[in-house]
Order: structure tokens, then C-alpha cells, then sequence
């Protein structure tokens, strides 16, 4: 009913077949596969990773790769790529927009259903102002992906964690009435969610909230948990930069409780990919810490899962 699965992110060394037969042996059903620029690698940390290089695959590689996938019993849940499209360095964001279309097309050719990714955002304006400009630049791409039957599944992260981000962050869709805005603007089904209950905690919101008014938009799902730290709120206040009273954590290690995140999902029927994203910096120090946090999180999901 739920596939559970690994996003790629946090196995950067490893190539995208070790990435898939790693997940198999850890008992995973299927993977989220990072796709950033071969030739434009992200400093942020978790960005910059790439285990199918769409920018550097003709048709036949692309192939080759859906022939290879087919066999794997470990499938690709979606593509992921996650810049921000609408940068206000037009140069930079054109560029962005070009690669999330490339990696739509391979989405296509390899027949994998979903591709993740942010809307973006203009960080020094306001929202009325990004709203407009996405009205400008996201029908082109939400109508390739409609010509090509992929639904986009935008991930809900405000991306302000720090001071580059401020103050407005790089990813306008951060809230149900933003995403009711956008909705109203792109009607097309295929445009959706790729819904992480974690942004809704450090923003003090219901996080399943939108799982019982989003249902037919949820595309794809990320399983973080948070950890919000309330003696620093109390102390800096939900002004200051998120980072300074919040941690992304692993499922099992913070505020949100799994099981009934996963009754909901059941709740409106929900069947597809429920994917465990590592970003828990207590879980870093070494290749055993990743893989101790990878297993951890599956463990803590799978107690919710028949």
C-alpha cells in the first residue's frame, strides 16, 4: 500500500547502482534518485548530487539505464532535483528551469512517474510579487510535464535556514495558502506535492493538516522529523532564522508523531512512495552514523506499517 523508501541525498559516494542494491539489502521498496547538474554542482549541503547524470545521457544511455531499472527490484520513486528556479539572477534561474525540463524528459524516457523538486523564489520580494513572476515561468514547465504525463511533486520546504536565505527564503510554496494561490493559477492535476511534514512544525502549523485537505495533490511524500527546541524559541523567537531554534532530525527523533502521520495517509488512501530523508547532523560523522540513521529511521516507520 505504502512503498517505503531512501532518498539518494545522503549516499553521495556511492553510484547509482550501489545506491539501488544498497537499498535492496536494507529492505527498501523504493529510491528518490538525486539529478543535480553534472556541471553545476550546489555547495548547500545535501545538493550537488547527482547518481543519473540527465545532462550527460543521450536517448540510447537513457535506455540502456530504463532496461537496467527494470530489472532492479528496487524502484525509483522519483526524480529529484531541487534549485530555485525563480533566483533573482535570471541568468542562474534560467538555468535552473532548463535542467528541471531535462530531467522531466528523462523521467519520461525511463518511465518513472514523478520528478521533486521547489518552485523557487525571489528571496528580496514579497509574495504577491512571486506569485506573479511564477505565473510567468511554471505553465511552460507544468505543461511539458503534462504533455509527458509526470506529475511534479514540489516539496514544501521554505528553504530559509540562514542568513543567504533571508529574509523572504528561496521557495515560495511554504504554506496551504500559497499553495491554493499557485493551484488556482495551474489548474493541472500532474502539478502537486511532494509533501515534508518537518516545515510544517518549525512553522507552528498542523502537519496533517494538508494530508486530509491536499489528498489529491500529494505526489510523493519525504519522511523528516524535527525537533523544535523551545527554550531557544523562547529566547529568539520564530523571527530569527530557523536554524537557531530548530533541527531536522531522523523519523523516530523528534516532534511528530509517525503513526498517526501514517493513519492519515491511509485515512484519504494515499498509496505511493513514503520516502526517508536523512538531514540529521547528529548523524554525520561517519559512513556508520549515515547508515545507523538510515536503519533507525526504517525501523521507527516500519512499526506503523502492516
Amino acid at each position: 500500500m505504502l512503498d517505503l523508501g531512501l532518498n539518494s541525498a545522503i549516499l553521495p559516494d556511492l553510484t547509482l547502482e550501489q545506491v539501488l542494491d544498497y537499498a535492496h539489502r536494507a529492505q527498501f521498496a523504493c529510491v528518490e534518485v538525486m539529478c543535480w547538474p553534472s556541471t553545476n554542482s550546489d555547495t548547500r549541503r545535501y545538493a550537488g548530487v547527482s547518481h543519473i547524470a540527465v545532462d550527460q545521457m543521450d536517448s540510447l544511455g537513457l535506455l540502456n539505464l530504463k532496461t537496467y531499472l527494470k530489472q532492479h527490484p528496487v524502484k525509483i520513486s522519483a526524480l529529484g532535483y531541487y534549485p530555485n528556479p525563480m533566483d533573482p539572477d535570471e541568468q542562474q534561474a534560467s538555468f535552473y528551469r532548463n535542467h528541471i525540463k531535462k530531467v522531466i524528459q528523462a523521467a519520461a524516457v525511463l518511465e518513472i512517474p514523478v520528478v521533486n523538486t521547489f518552485i523557487g523564489r525571489d528571496y528580496t520580494k514579497n509574495v504577491a510579487d512571486n506569485i506573479a513572476k511564477f505565473s510567468e515561468v511554471w505553465p511552460e514547465i507544468i505543461a511539458l510535464a503534462d504533455s509527458l504525463n509526470i506529475k511534479i511533486g514540489i516539496e514544501n520546504c521554505p528553504m530559509f535556514f540562514t542568513d543567504d536565505e533571508w529574509p523572504g527564503g528561496k521557495n515560495l510554496m511554504t504554506t496551504p495558502k500559497i499553495w491554493d494561490q499557485l493551484f488556482s493559477i495551474i489548474s493541472s492535476a500532474n502539478f502537486g506535492l511532494n509533501y515534508d511534514p518537518s516545515h510544517m512544525v518549525w512553522q507552528q502549523m498542523d502537519y496533517l493538516f494538508p494530508i486530509h485537505h491536499y489528498a489529491d495533490r500529494l505526489h510523493h511524500i519525504h519522511l523528516k522529523d524535527v525537533k523544535v527546541y523551545t527554550d531557544k524559541l523562547n529566547r529568539v523567537g520564530i523571527l530569527a532564522n530557523p536554524l537557531e531554534y530548530h533541527s531536522p532530525k531522523i523519523p523516530g527523533l523528534g516532534d511528530i508523531h509517525w503513526g498517526k502521520f501514517i493513519s492519515a495517509l491511509h485515512d484519504v488512501r494515499y498509496r505511493g512512495p513514503i520516502v526517508i530523508e536523512v538531514e540529521d547532523k547528529a548523524f554525520e560523522g561517519s559512513p556508520e552514523d549515515i547508515n545507523k540513521a538510515i536503519h533507525t529511521a526504517r525501523n521507527h516507520i516500519n512499526t506503523f506499517l502492516p
